[in-house]
């Protein structure tokens, strides 16, 4: 008979396939995966980590979890996604590693930002969170360009087990210590463990965690995994409706999407221009007094209390703009045309 193997460790032979990744170690969340990530990255206190404010403060969180300094760079006004060029000037003698975020899906320039952390010896750890089923140069994020990418499977996710994470990466020695680190540090599995015809004894060599993905959760993994494809694909109809009819709303900009790169369209942000008739809250009261739920835009995680500081705003320029003007229109598997269509009406009635 062959190796026992559970469901969570067939959701990573699934996902690790599916992305091109070869090896893939699922945990509790994707906050936990960064948290992983980092640690087996080297990163310690008082090292530096860049990364976006735009991005859910789970990414800025990960870092200081380590005693690290999250130090915020400017995102690029049309894809959202971190700005190269403000990552070279961000750039000091304590910076360890750089987290890009594929910001809703859409995939970072991984290239100028590897060519630049190739050039000054910094890691590259991708927060892949959102980004399950997107490509950049045909290729699907997971199969890292950096040390390590991570992925959210949580509920508002593409892929969702209803909570839970994945790390992905090409390096067998790192995947073996990040098993272990996902269960307290044990030096044998539970599963070898029970498994085993004769005693075996586990040790714990370093400090580990509790951040196992359970089978259950695992289970429902693997038959959404299967059914990834249709669901992005479902998804990128919706996006590009919406792209078509709200280019002819004056006052909104609609994503892009650069040629070498697709988004899943985990979610669908529009900014709102300096001339419109109405600020964003008023844009989301409008539509909720319709029935139609919105979400602010992507949060400025600098602007939080644990990472306020008044002096890095004026440095953070397009990220403010962002997290000021931007809303997420409501896009899902099952959403119809004509709830999309009310959406798109809802929208136009404003300014008449």
């Amino acid at each position: 008979m062959g190796k026992p193997r559970t469901q969570v460790a067939e959701f990573e032979k699934r996902f690790a396939e599916y992305v091109g990744a070869e090896h893939a170690i699922a945990v509790s969340s994707c906050t936990t995966a960064l948290h992983l990530a980092l640690a087996v990255s080297g990163i310690e206190s008082g090292d530096e980590v860049l990364c976006p404010s735009l991005s859910f403060i789970a990414t800025a969180n990960a870092i200081a979890y380590l005693g690290a300094r999250p130090v915020f760079v400017d995102v690029d006004l049309r894809t959202y996604n971190i700005d190269p060029a403000c990552i070279e000037r961000a750039i000091t003698d304590r910076t360890k590693a750089i987290l890009l975020v594929h910001q809703i899906g859409l995939p970072a320039d991984l290239d100028a930002i590897l060519d630049i952390a190739n050039r000054r010896g910094i890691k590259v750890i991708e927060d892949a969170a959102c980004a399950a089923g997107s490509q950049y140069h045909g290729k699907r994020i997971g199969a890292p360009q950096g040390e390590l990418a991570c992925f959210s499977f949580h509920p508002r996710k593409v892929l969702t087990t209803g909570e839970g994470g994945m790390i992905t990466t090409a390096d067998s020695e790192v995947a073996s210590r990040l098993r272990r680190l996902r269960q307290h540090a044990m030096s044998v599995s539970d599963l070898a463990r029970h498994s085993s015809n004769q005693v075996v004894t586990e040790h714990y060599d370093e400090v580990g965690y509790n951040y196992r993905l359970t089978d259950l959760q695992a289970a429902v993994g693997i038959v959404q995994l299967g059914r990834l494809n249709e669901l992005v694909q479902r998804r990128r109809f919706l996006a590009q409706r919406y792209s078509q009819e709200l280019s002819k709303v004056s006052w909104l900009v609609p994503p892009y999407e650069p040629e070498n790169m697709r988004s899943n369209y985990q979610s669908y942000m529009v900014r709102l221009t300096a001339d419109a008739p109405i600020n964003r809250d008023e844009l989301m009261q409008h539509l909720l007094d319709r029935g139609i739920s919105s979400r602010r835009g992507i949060m400025a995680s600098h602007r939080e209390k644990p990472y306020w500081d008044p002096a890095v705003d004026r440095y953070l320029p397009n990220t403010s703009l962002l997290a000021d003007t931007a809303i997420i229109l409501p896009v899902f598997h099952q959403m119809t045309d004509e709830q999309q269509e009310h959406v798109i009406t809802s929208i136009r009635e404003v300014g008449r």
